[in-house]
């Protein structure tokens, strides 16, 4: 029994460390499909070499990695390992095969009600409530065999060791998870600091030379939209001209923010102006895509910013919910609020939404997933909020909208 347990744990193991080997360096939406496979492998080998018991029943260690996926992974992504399970739960045969499949829907039911709290919990707490989930799960499975075995010393013996192992088992996992994970977000903050420092030095030292021809050539430009000796079909090309160099001008503006330092404009606020203002000045914007803003104010923290940088984070922000919604309209919502000695800024939308891979692109320089865009907007959030020492979150679904959540330390 405790050999087989112990070839049950390395089988839990080597899909971790695959991951380390061959996956780490992935991008995090992808790595979580490859998590799910190798869950799923993982939990084939544990089901190949189980421990036969007298009665005719199997026990092995195949819920620690139904667990983890379901609660790391949501139902969605969980559901083809449930799928996996009882066909080949089935395909195995012997006794138990009944009792085998209503207790991995059980518990797939359960678990999944859990995944979306599990997930927003801190990694130490994630912990806690995974090896609380798999003491539960392991009692409920014993006590269920308690009723269709006898209570001899094969059944206590099988009972300690299986307890022991599975919260082991799952401890150690879920510590190895979370550490992943941890390093994918260091390594991440870590470019995405770099990359801001990139901008920042480019920005200072390209952006003034480059409004400078810009501002001479609009000039020349505007006083010859006035000549009268130029046909009005060349008027229109030279309004188109100028068009352009405004947007050009206002790129350039877009490069000088990120290398702008922290101003005399300083404010030791709680937010409350500053996202009535932005919402004000934004209101006939909104108006014009049929778009309702909504604001709750519920905080009473306050933290020292640069009171403009702040203003045109927030304008980002809030113009990017709104062109979300311009197709159909909708309605923008935006949530201050408190938690944990934390502000959280709350910006949903009821838009077109993104996938997974838009979301992870989001922030990068020149990506954009409007055709006109040209990604700055986005990159001037992150470096703010950088600035900070705050954390940005997204979370989005095709056809349903994207809700942008901003923890500010105080």
């Amino acid at each position: 029994m405790i050999e087989t347990l112990l070839i049950n744990f390395l089988f839990l193991l080597i899909p971790v460390l695959a991951y380390l080997i061959f996956f780490e360096n992935r991008k995090f939406y992808f790595s979580k499909y490859i998590l799910i496979i190798l869950a799923s492998i993982s939990m084939l080998l544990c089901m190949t070499f189980p421990i036969y018991l007298d009665n005719g029943f199997i026990f092995d260690l195949r819920l620690v990695p139904f667990i983890l996926a379901i609660l790391y992974g949501g139902y969605k992504n969980a559901f083809f390992i449930y799928i996996f399970l009882n066909v080949y739960r089935f395909y195995i045969g012997g006794d138990g095969i009944f009792q085998s499949f209503l207790f991995s829907t059980l518990v797939f039911v359960l678990v999944s009600l859990s995944s979306r709290k599990f997930i927003r919990l801190l990694p130490r707490h994630r912990i806690y409530f995974a090896t609380a989930v798999s003491f539960i799960t392991i009692i409920f499975y014993l006590t269920t065999l308690s009723f269709q075995t006898s209570l001899n010393n094969e059944f206590w013996i099988l009972s300690i060791h299986a307890l022991m192992a599975q919260v082991i088992m799952m401890v150690v996992l879920t510590c190895l998870l979370e550490k992943i994970i941890a390093n994918m977000k260091a390594r991440e903050a870590f470019l995405q600091s770099e990359r801001y420092h990139l901008i920042s030095e480019l920005s200072a030292s390209v952006a003034h030379e480059i409004r400078n021809p810009l501002t001479v050539t609009s000039g020349f430009l505007q006083l010859l939209s006035k000549s009268e000796s130029i046909s009005p079909k060349e008027k229109t090309y030279v309004e188109f001209s100028l068009q352009e160099l405004n947007r050009a001008e206002q790129i350039v503006s877009d490069f000088l923010a990120f290398s702008k330092p922290q101003s005399d404009n300083m404010v030791y606020s709680d937010l409350k102006e500053e996202t009535a203002y932005v919402k004000n000045i934004l209101i006939p914007y909104a108006r014009m895509h049929n778009v309702d803003i909504q604001l709750s104010f519920h905080n009473s923290l306050a933290k020292k910013f640069d009171k403009s940088q702040m203003q045109q984070c927030l304008i980002n922000l809030y113009k990017n919910g709104i062109e979300a919604m311009k197709e159909k309209g909708g309605i923008l919502s935006i949530e201050v609020s408190e938690h944990n000695r934390n502000i959280l800024i709350t910006i949903k939308d009821t838009g077109n939404g993104m996938t997974a891979e838009e979301v992870s692109n989001i922030g990068k320089p020149y990506y954009s997933t409007k055709v006109e865009g040209t990604g700055l907007g986005m990159l001037m959030v992150h470096s703010i909020i950088h600035k900070l020492k705050a954390q940005i979150n997204v979370e989005s679904e095709k056809g349903k909208g994207t809700t942008f959540t901003i923890t500010i330390p105080v």
